[in-house]
């Protein structure tokens, strides 16, 4: 595969911007192997947003030659107060559950390498966390605690102002070419970059992929002065809304329980999170959509493309509840294998 094969592929949507696509291309020009990292906190069931979608794109970046690592952050999610604080308990499930949900979507070891980050941590990994600090105002850091999945405005403990430092300490402690994540994690590694340039480390290129919109629609929290950001991070498919999400795991039941009560007005396109996992999920590859649907309201049909698939919804030839159901079951087909490994695997469950 040639460099702008590479660029291409790497940067196909979901990803929405790359920071910057210069530096990519002489980044593949001068290694062909590049070091890729994506963390995640431990904070219960995988999802679509966090489990397939990092699935998709890691399968592109493996494709690209990139070397991919899932970053375990137990530390991060302690701080954080996830799975109620307890640090061991979110030690065990990042070695147990949340490392085999990544790998239930074929994402296995011998493709991607996964990190837990406290077995990381050295006296080198906190003298550069404190580096960090020193070279970052107060203000500035307290803008970048909204990575946490927290507004400015919430109250906060100390150690969380350290969070965004020691995120930009992993990138270089993990000697990252590219840090990727969602747009919401956009401040830190534009943090990371800054950082980089004070103290000569490796200036990681970001990738940062759309956040996939949850099942609720669209919502406003406060996340972010810049109303779009305030809703793509407010609307975004999360966990601690079991009802806006769809887990990897999930029963076909489930799944068409959840996807049937989904918003998704009539003729509209736009912060339709039915439609986008159609764009994102179903049809990314080049898969048709197929709906069943009884004669008197037009017989099946079957659209190839997703902007064909838009645009027959939005004239309102398409009803919701026929896109729903569609969507519903080519869903639950693409989890079948999560399914069945979770299936098999009942114990891992039990310990989130």
């Amino acid at each position: 595969m040639d460099i702008d094969s590479k660029i291409d592929l790497v940067c196909r949507a979901p990803v929405a911007e790359v920071v910057t696509r210069e530096e990519l291309k002489s980044l593949f020009e001068t290694n062909s192997h590049p070091k890729h990292y994506i963390g995640f906190e431990i904070s219960g069931k995988v999802h679509l947003g966090s489990g397939l979608l990092t699935s998709l794109l890691l399968n592109d970046f493996i494709a690209a030659g990139i070397k991919p690592t899932i970053f375990l952050a137990d530390y991060h999610a302690w701080i954080n107060g996830k799975l109620g604080g307890d640090l061991e308990k979110i030690q065990s499930v990042a070695r147990g559950y949340f490392k085999s949900a990544f790998i239930s979507l074929g994402l296995t070891e011998d493709k991607v390498d996964y990190v837990l980050a406290s077995e990381k941590y050295d006296s080198g990994y906190w003298r550069d966390v404190l580096g960090i600090s020193k070279d970052t105002t107060m203000q500035r850091m307290l803008r970048c605690t909204t990575i946490m999945g927290r507004t400015q405005k919430e109250a906060m403990d100390c150690a969380s102002v350290l969070y965004p430092a020691m995120q930009a300490a992993d990138i270089h402690m993990l000697d990252v070419d590219i840090a990727h994540a969602g747009m919401d994690q956009r401040k830190v590694h534009m943090l990371a970059r800054e950082v980089a340039d004070k103290h000569k480390w490796k200036k990681p290129v970001a990738l940062h992929h759309k956040l996939l919109m949850g099942l609720l629609g669209p919502q406003k929290m406060g996340f972010e002065e810049n109303a779009a950001d305030d809703l793509a991070i407010s609307s975004k498919m999360s966990k601690s809304k079991p009802d806006s999400c769809i887990f990897i795991h999930d029963s076909e039941a489930e799944i068409a329980r959840k996807v049937k009560s989904a918003y998704c007005p009539e003729k509209v396109a736009e912060s339709n999170p039915v439609l986008e996992m159609c764009e994102v999920f179903i049809m990314r590859n080049g898969a048709p959509l197929k709906i069943t649907r009884p004669a008197k309201f037009g017989g099946d049909v079957e659209f190839a493309t997703y902007s064909e698939l838009a645009f027959a919804y939005t004239e309102g030839k398409l009803h919701p509840m026929d896109l729903k159901n569609a969507t519903a079951s080519a869903l639950a087909k693409i989890l079948e294998p999560s399914r069945k490994y979770f299936v098999k695997n009942k114990e891992l469950l039990t310990t989130i």
